[in-house]
């Protein structure tokens, strides 16, 4: 039978000069949505919240740099076709120079654990191995991001944008034939670095920890709860079954707003009231009446990227991979 596993992050960065008030409560509604709307289950071996509420700090559900890898991992890891996965992040998003050139910005696309101004940030090309290479391709991965500068965080081949009208366009935010960095990449700018796959083992969370905290240690997990799926070079051709609902484009900003007096992100807001209003509505659907929704109030305008050149009409609730 089809599993569904979702990992949810909110951080608001309490006692910070960055702090956020909405994303903590963007985790539990969408933690709510998810079991109320979307048959996902919350037991702790399928679904895992990372906030930095006091009560999680110095456990495996704080949400550090290290923590959201070893997360990412016990996500990714054991998916079987037709398996339904969800991530969602809600935090700040940011942008740092690209070393690669690989971008036509010259920027790369950034998420921020809550030790980031200690161990750096976390950039597009590390989500993307983290998260998209290791996927079963016949798994699906539905990804909602709330935060800036959040067109390419994981850096989909395709993306799409709805003007003002309704209207899909298709834009280039990466230069045609890039190629994930294999070797000597940063893992978290200013903090880490790897050089095989092999290393991450060191660098990422305690994996062994983390999955004895989920109670839920597959059997094919080496003593670290760590799999070698290796890494695909060649992203344009992976053609994973992903989809990314993303707050902005990656020179925009997102808003953390109050919308019937609870503080909560304007992207999360809006693609939860659009599912609720239809689930069965086509991915292109979702992104318009979401672009509907945000314009009313905000100048942010999200996108959808996708793992493939896949059917943009199939419905959203659709749990396994369908060709063109």
């Amino acid at each position: 039978m089809p599993r569904r596993k979702a990992l949810i992050i909110g951080i608001n960065y309490y006692g910070s000069n960055h702090a956020l008030k909405g994303c903590i409560n963007d985790a539990y509604n969408i933690r709510q949505f998810l079991v109320e709307e979307r048959g996902f289950s919350p037991d702790q071996r399928d679904m895992v919240m990372l906030t930095d509420e006091p009560k999680h700090e110095g456990t495996p559900f704080y949400p550090t740099g290290r923590n959201m890898l070893a997360a990412f991992k016990w996500l990714v890891s054991f998916n079987n076709p037709g398996d339904s996965v969800w991530l969602s992040y809600s935090g700040h998003g940011g942008q740092v120079a690209d070393d690669y050139g690989d971008r036509e910005s010259g920027l790369n696309d950034t998420i921020c654990p809550v030790d980031f101004e200690i161990n750096g940030q976390i950039n597009s090309s590390i989500l993307h191995r983290a998260i998209i290479s290791p996927m079963n391709p016949y798994a699906r991965l539905t990804i909602l991001f709330d935060c800036c500068h959040s067109g390419s965080a994981v850096e989909l081949p395709f993306t799409f944008r709805p003007d003002a009208d309704g209207n899909i366009n298709m834009i280039n935010n990466i230069k045609q034939g890039v190629h994930l960095a294999v070797q000597a990449t940063s893992l978290l700018q200013g903090g880490f670095s790897m050089d095989r796959l092999d290393d991450a083992r060191s660098l990422v969370a305690d994996a062994a920890t983390f999955f004895h905290g989920l109670h839920h240690r597959p059997e094919q997990a080496d003593e670290q709860g760590l799999v070698d799926e290796g890494f695909h070079e060649d992203w344009r051709n992976e053609a994973k079954d992903a989809w990314m609902f993303s707050g902005c484009a990656d020179d925009q900003t997102s808003a953390d707003t109050s919308i019937r007096g609870q503080a909560t992100g304007a992207m999360s807001w809006a693609f939860m009231s659009v599912m609720r209003q239809n689930p069965h509505q086509s991915y292109i659907e979702v992104l318009q009446n979401t672009r509907y929704l945000i314009q009313q109030n905000y100048s942010q305008i999200p996108q959808l990227s996708v793992g493939g050149e896949y059917n943009l009409s199939q419905p959203v609730s659709a749990e396994n991979r369908e060709d063109p």
